[in-house]
């Protein structure tokens, strides 16, 4: 462990965010560029007392959950972040599962885009990150558990009548072909990660759909370019669909968007408006 190039590098990776790039309000009496250091504390989830040690080079070496926390704090790029790692000490190895980390630059994107929905998919189909517009159009995640967030298990262990994007026949029939191929991809990537095994374990005893595709050992890539949603407000949504691949954290961006002029279209502008809210009308 370097503490004092590591103390210099927090440092200047601190002094080069503003508190707007992170949600935080300026304030009037800030001396110094940047954030401040009990602010990268408190988005690290550590204590103020340990972070300036670090920046002083007195502290221990942290571990890697909280070099993970400074990375996220600090809004580091990958290769930072594997920087970030050398100087702690730790150098980053090989994942030992799939990542639900999502890039800064990834959330920013998702933001960007207020005419479209817009997900990120972690290795094994669990929805990780989404905007305002696909908790409008799809499902609000941030009212579901880890578990019913992941597609592939709601695919084929839970009544297709929860989920909006598989009740047309078409359309679950390619989905569950697309998921079972990429979850044998994450399966050899992860022999070791616990939660991906128990995964495939529960699909294989739960579904006999799952296993007959299983069985199959199929793993080349078949792209869904339309989908049909059916709202339970506005009925069917026909949307284009495509996937963005971040092959560095193996994940996938999954954007909806609408023909221009269509009857999709103009569904996508009302659930922009009216997010996630009930349209109920009084009796």
């Amino acid at each position: 462990m370097d503490r004092q190039e590591l103390a210099g590098f927090l440092r200047s990776r601190r002094e080069r965010i503003s508190p707007a790039d992170v949600g935080l309000p300026a304030g009037p009496r800030r001396r110094t560029p940047g954030l401040r250091r009990e602010e990268v504390a408190q988005l690290a989830f550590i204590s103020t007392e340990y972070y300036t040690r670090l920046e002083q080079a007195r502290g221990p070496r942290p571990s890697r959950e909280v070099l993970a926390g400074l990375a996220r704090a600090l809004r580091l790029p990958d290769a930072e972040r594997d920087h970030l790692h050398h100087l702690a000490g730790a150098p980053p190895g090989p994942p030992a599962g799939p990542s639900r980390e999502v890039r800064p630059s990834v959330l920013d994107l998702l933001r960007r885009l207020p005419h479209t929905a817009a997900i990120v998919l972690s290795a094994t189909y669990e929805v990780i990150a989404w905007n305002e517009l696909a908790a409008a159009l799809l499902e609000d995640y941030s009212a579901l558990s880890r578990q019913e967030r992941n597609l592939v298990r709601r695919a084929f262990l839970a009544p297709p009548s929860r989920d909006r994007l598989l009740q047309d026949p078409l359309d679950a029939e390619a989905f569950a072909r697309a998921a079972a191929r990429r979850l044998r991809g994450a399966a050899a990537r992860y022999p070791d990660d616990p939660e991906v095994a128990t995964l495939v374990a529960d699909l294989l005893s739960g579904s006999p759909e799952f296993a007959r595709l299983w069985a199959a050992h199929d793993v080349r890539a078949e792209p869904t370019l339309r989908k049909t949603i059916n709202h339970p407000l506005i009925g069917p949504i026909t949307v284009n669909c495509d996937v963005l691949d971040i092959t560095d954290r193996d994940q996938q961006v999954v954007i909806y968007t609408a023909d221009p002029g269509s009857p999709a279209e103009e569904a996508l502008r009302l659930l922009s408006v009216i997010g996630t809210q009930r349209m109920d009308v009084p009796g």
